[in-house]
């Protein structure tokens, strides 16, 4: 009997249809790279334009110091460094928004989860296998994929005489449980970095209004009368700045966040859902 079962599980393991998926990290590791880069190109050469002060330095090179900001949005120049940083993290939450926005839509796939699965209960109560893996095909989705790996060894099982119907159910759960596996860290991928920099945005947002304030006491304590209390206003007006950008980047990564496990969590109830469904099938019509 040992000998029977060890054969046994060894055969549908080895006929497993589940697949590795291959996917591409190159988004993850050059995006960042190119935000920040682009974050100091928006700061340096759109916001920090010559055209936008009435003093401009042309001789600045990389970090010119322009004076005398015409209009609110070429006053965030005077930010300093931490600006261009900024501005590189809100394009970065905007890249992987962009990017976990096509993957999920595409992991959803066409039409209603539960739908779907109502209609691959029906196939499956009239023994339609076929029509249930045809529905899987036109689903195109996280659940059709992982429903589809089940049925065909849902199908493989029908025919199989060596196990008995506790044994065809453990591995029709075992190929539900191997294709979950593969699908959930398609749709869990990258979200780190909109989790990370929800909660460092702001935190470097208030570094750089730190910095702007010591800058501006700096210049107080070297200024006198009613041009210190200008340089004041001015050095804490461009200080706030950055805590404008930190805590629009850190809201903006929240609510993105947010919205993606909680479409996540729906697609993964809908895999839960669609495996309870095999398996109690075929536990009650192949006794």
């Amino acid at each position: 009997m040992a000998e029977s079962n060890t054969t046994a599980s060894s055969t549908v393991k080895a006929t497993t249809s589940v697949q590795a998926k291959k996917s591409s990290n190159i988004i993850s590791l050059l995006a960042p790279i190119i935000c920040i880069v682009a974050g100091y190109i928006i700061w340096r050469f759109v916001i920090g334009s010559p055209s936008n002060f009435t003093q401009p330095d042309p001789s600045g090179g990389f970090w010119p110091d322009h004076k005398g900001p015409k209009s609110s949005f070429s006053r965030m120049y005077d930010g300093g460094i931490i600006v261009p940083i900024l501005i590189g993290l809100f394009l970065i939450v905007f890249t992987f928004v962009v990017e976990r926005w096509l993957t999920v839509a595409k992991a959803n796939g066409k039409g209603s989860n539960a739908e779907f699965i109502r209609k691959v209960q029906f196939y499956l109560a009239d023994k339609k296998v076929d029509a249930a893996l045809a529905e899987c095909d036109r689903q195109k989705g996280s659940v059709g994929n992982v429903m589809k790996a089940g049925l065909r060894k849902y199908k493989a099982m029908i025919t199989e005489t060596d196990l008995d119907t506790e044994q065809k159910v453990l591995a029709i759960q075992k190929e539900i449980e191997e294709a979950t596996a593969l699908e959930l860290p398609m749709l869990e991928k990258n979200l780190v970095f909109l989790s990370t920099i929800a909660s460092v945005a702001t935190l470097i947002g208030l570094l750089g209004t730190v910095i702007g304030m010591i800058r501006a006491f700096s210049n107080l304590g070297s200024s006198g009368g009613s041009e210190a209390t200008r340089e004041l206003s001015v050095g804490i007006s461009e200080a706030l700045y950055n805590t404008a950008l930190g805590i629009g980047t850190s809201a903006f990564a929240i609510i993105s966040y947010n919205i993606f496990t909680t479409k996540i969590d729906g697609i993964t109830y809908g895999i839960d859902e669609s495996g309870f469904t095999l398996t109690q099938s075929f536990a009650s019509l192949y006794k």
